[in-house]
């Protein structure tokens, strides 16, 4: 008998150290009943009692939430695997990265290891059924004395990770039990489900910015290299009633084509099991696509059979009901809610509860389960045979090398992306002398990255360029379109210089050494009086705001000099390294790892010193996740900032408070309105009133004054359209009617056949302007078509310039973009002057999600303007 049985809760049974603890016994009601929700700290309560109680389960923690949180798998097997879970462990990684496994040892393990399947539940904290149906599936695996199950568990470890999303979780429940049983049970939380990005979690995990998406990351990429995947995830409520693999077209391209054959078996087995157990409603090759990097599913690049399901929901635990008329599909691959090949069984509407989520979580997650156990020596086998396959692949076809010479505009992104790199279990080679290679010279402590690695197919995804892989529901007809962005590739989003190179040299190989911890930095001579960090690097930003924040003063050159025979930019920062605060200046500039310029003596530098301006950041109420990122670059370069909602701006005073006010990417209604707005009428959507708030004209009133009187506006995106057409400072006979110089023309653009679903586009910009300084003469930025501008000779106190333009032709750089000519020779970054005040316009996202620090150094020298 494998684990510990038991039948009857409190009924002690053969093995078992103490009575098993029912969920409901434990919560005081049973999961996935109407209008009841536990929290993450009853959740894993709950799990500590079971390992109390069973050798079927271990908790292991792997990390913390952004907000202090601890993020714990919880393990579940038979007793014996459990018991050797090192030892596993150990195997799972031979499998994983060891290609030169001897053939002996391959077929011991595939007969005696056992299949890992990693579960990660409701990232996005609004989705709570998964994480809510987790204590139902521990107690049914350590307890069950069913023999199909318990021969599963004989052959599968399962890696539950109850909630990705901790913070999140508890601000969902808090937020659902403040208004249980008023009319506004169910709303929706007024912010983002976690410190920072909220749903844009599941599109970190490329850059690997926020805490738990590294915990999570790590499991795949360092440290337990499960064999299978899935993320489970809920949708919105009047469509289909669960999702399941294979997803929809595109797929991405450098994933081995039975990566997708496995998901589709596994998906296949779900919608079979779920229609089984009278489950309607399971779809398959819909909506979904699986082509970009940044999800859970990034997993699928380095080998792991990876996948998501989705559930429709409910109003959080509260029930919802659904007329047959209100089902609808659209998109890919289903047109009708009809039955057909991608939906067999229908739901036919009515009341959908969270515990018809629960239940569907449970058996879906039953036959993933079965399904690897079913398969689990050739799931070990395919696991290894991919590790040799991308190596061999690496060593016989190009491109062979990725190489990132040491010389770089700006060296602290280099430094990122080998850091990075590494954190995603790549290898990464200096070389350790000069080489010729495709007729370009490389130096000595260049960065090489082979491709003869087991994660060839993420090296080569996101060091190269993007070209979207063009898909069409008909032969020449309408082209299926990307879920979500088309460009991530790291040099270019970087503006890291990278080679791509195409033919394999083993002499070079032979002549490069591994990267362990490293620093570009030469050691600072200890007479040097003073340091300047250049301006074209980030990190320098970085360090200078630092200083201010610890009271040390800092210094910015005003304009290019030379020092030590070496070309220094313009608006570089000077820090003193002399005193105490020199001591701890000396101390930030080392931890940089980049290039600095030690100054001996007394040589006169132009300066001017540097003030940090009072910064306003708007954030709606709505779900504002590139707000959140915008939070998240300024916490991590040290940039101090007041968040203020929309309706608080008429109050603000802000003249006196403020000397920036940054708008963020939003729609101009919700800023304006606190209401989405379709056709000329305007809804609040499912916010509790008191949040469904704008800035109203009051608050307009006080923005443009502000601006009038000498203060700052920031803004990109949706949130230029604030800025456009008629505007009015004061009230009555005495108001000034004006129209700032500028129109977005995105819109005719579109209508001419634009479409930038998230790409990367070049911008040529204005040289020697204080909004460019320490920038390349061009460089990409991330671009969904809109807003693009058009400028007009002003009129009275106003001026304008452009910052940026689109070159007038090969704009696209890296993603998708239809009829891109249409942008070329416009305006794509603008300085506007009003009275005293300026206003800094993006037509990008200069921070888009903390991926673009290419483009960062604008944003810090609009702040800095």
């Amino acid at each position: 008998m494998i684990g510990l049985l038991l039948v009857i809760p409190g009924l002690l049974v053969e093995g078992q150290s103490a009575e098993v603890k029912s969920p409901e016994s434990y919560f005081g009601f049973h999961p996935g009943s109407d209008g009841n929700l536990f929290g993450y700290d009853d959740m894993i309560g709950y799990l500590r009692e079971l390992e109390k109680s069973s050798d079927r389960i271990r908790l292991e923690e792997i990390g913390t939430s952004p907000m202090g949180k601890n993020i714990y798998i919880a393990f579940f097997s038979g007793s014996g695997n459990i018991a050797k879970l090192p030892e596993l462990k150990k195997i799972n990684r031979e499998l994983a990265l060891e290609p030169e496994l001897p053939d002996e040892q391959r077929e011991r393990y595939f007969k005696e290891s056992k299949v890992f399947i990693l579960v990660t539940l409701s990232m996005h904290s609004t989705e709570v059924g998964p994480s809510q149906a987790a204590p139902l599936v521990a107690y049914d695996l350590v307890t069950t004395r069913d023999a199909k199950k318990l021969q599963w568990l004989n052959n599968v470890v399962l890696m539950m990770v109850p909630s990705h999303n901790p913070d999140g979780m508890d601000m969902v429940v808090e937020h659902y039990n403040k208004y249980k049983g008023t009319e506004y049970e169910g709303s929706s939380l007024p912010d983002v489900y976690h410190k920072y990005v909220g749903h844009d979690n599941n599109r970190d995990f490329l850059i690997l910015s926020q805490e738990d998406t590294k915990a999570i990351a790590a499991i795949y990429n360092k440290t337990w290299f499960p064999q299978v995947m899935v993320e489970k995830h809920q949708m919105g409520s009047t469509g289909v009633r669960y999702f399941v693999p294979p997803n929809h077209d595109p797929i991405a391209e450098n994933v081995p084509g039975s990566i997708f054959a496995w998901s589709g078996l596994f998906g296949q087995n779900m919608a079979k099991d779920m229609g089984g157990a009278g489950l309607k409603g399971v779809a398959q090759h819909y909506l979904f696509d699986d082509y970009w990097p940044g999800s859970t599913e990034t997993c699928i690049w380095k080998n792991v059979i990876g996948f998501l399901t989705e559930a429709a929901s409910a109003r959080t635990a509260s029930p919802v009901y659904i007329e047959p008329t209100e089902l609808s599909v659209g998109g890919k691959g289903l047109s009708e809610y009809k039955k057909g090949i991608n939906m067999l069984h229908p739901w036919e509407g009515g009341w959908w509860r969270l515990g018809d989520i629960v239940e569907y979580e449970i058996v879906s997650t039953m036959s993933v389960l079965k399904t690897a156990s079913n398969h689990r020596e050739d799931i070990l086998r395919f696991r290894n045979d991919l590790c040799r396959e991308m190596v061999e692949a690496g060593r016989t076809g190009p491109p062979y090398y990725y190489i990132l010479p040491r010389e770089q505009h700006d060296p602290g992104e280099l430094v990122g992306i080998v850091d990075l790199l590494q954190e995603h279990g790549i290898d990464v080679y200096q070389l350790e002398k000069g080489f010729v290679v495709e007729d370009i010279s490389y130096n000595p402590g260049d960065f090489v990255i082979p491709l003869a690695q087991p994660f060839r197919a993420f090296i080569k995804e996101v060091m190269e360029v993007q070209e979207f892989p063009e898909r069409h529901f008909t032969p020449g007809g309408e082209l299926i379109k990307p879920y979500d962005i088309t460009s991530w590739s790291l040099p270019l989003h970087r503006n890291v210089k990278s080679f791509e190179v195409n033919t394999r040299v083993e002499e070079l190989e032979q002549q490069i050494s591994i990267v362990g911890d490293f620093s570009l930095q030469s050691p600072v001579p200890g007479t040097a009086s003073r340091i300047v960090l250049p301006a074209s690097s980030n990190a320098s930003f970085q360090a200078a705001f630092a200083a201010l924040s610890k009271g040390i003063n800092v210094d910015r050159l005003t304009g290019k000099v030379e020092i030590n025979g070496e070309q220094v930019p313009g608006g570089s920062f000077v820090l003193s390294l002399e005193g105490e605060d020199g001591t701890v200046a000396r101390q930030l500039v080392e931890a940089l790892r980049i290039p600095v310029i030690p100054v001996q003596g007394d040589i006169e530098l132009p300066v001017i010193p540097l003030k940090m301006p009072r910064i306003a950041l708007v954030e709606t109420y709505f779900h504002d996740m590139d707000a959140g990122w915008t939070r998240y670059v300024f916490d991590t370069y040290h940039i101090p900032f007041t968040k203020i909602r929309p309706h608080e701006i008429g109050d603000a005073k802000l003249s006196k408070n403020y000397d920036v006010v940054i708008f963020p990417d939003e729609n101009k209604d919700l800023l304006m309105e606190g209401k989405y707005k379709r056709g000329e009428n305007y809804y609040q959507g499912n916010y509790h009133p008191d949040v469904a708030k704008g800035m109203g004209k009051e608050g307009m009133q006080e923005l443009i004054a502000f601006l009038d009187q000498g203060g700052q506006v920031i803004s990109w995106g949706q949130s230029t359209a604030l800025f456009e057409g008629t505007l009015k400072i004061g009230e009555g006979e005495d108001a000034e009617a004006f129209m700032l110089p500028f129109k977005d023309i995105s819109p005719e653009l579109q209508k001419a056949g634009l479409y930038v679903p998230g790409s990367l586009v070049k911008i040529e910009l204005k040289k020697d302007h204080p909004l460019t300084l320490g920038m390349p003469a061009e460089t990409g930025v991330f671009s969904r078509g809109r807003p693009v501008f058009s400028t007009s000779i002003p009129g009275f106190d106003m001026d304008r310039r452009v910052i940026a333009s689109f070159p007038e032709k090969e704009i696209l750089l890296s993603g998708y973009a239809a009829e891109e000519e249409k942008m070329g020779n416009k305006s794509a970054m603008l300085w506007l002057k009003k009275g005293e005040g300026q206003l800094v316009l993006f037509g990008f996202n200069p921070q888009f999600r903390a991926s673009t620090q290419g483009s960062f150094k604008l944003l810090f020298n609009a702040l800095l303007l």
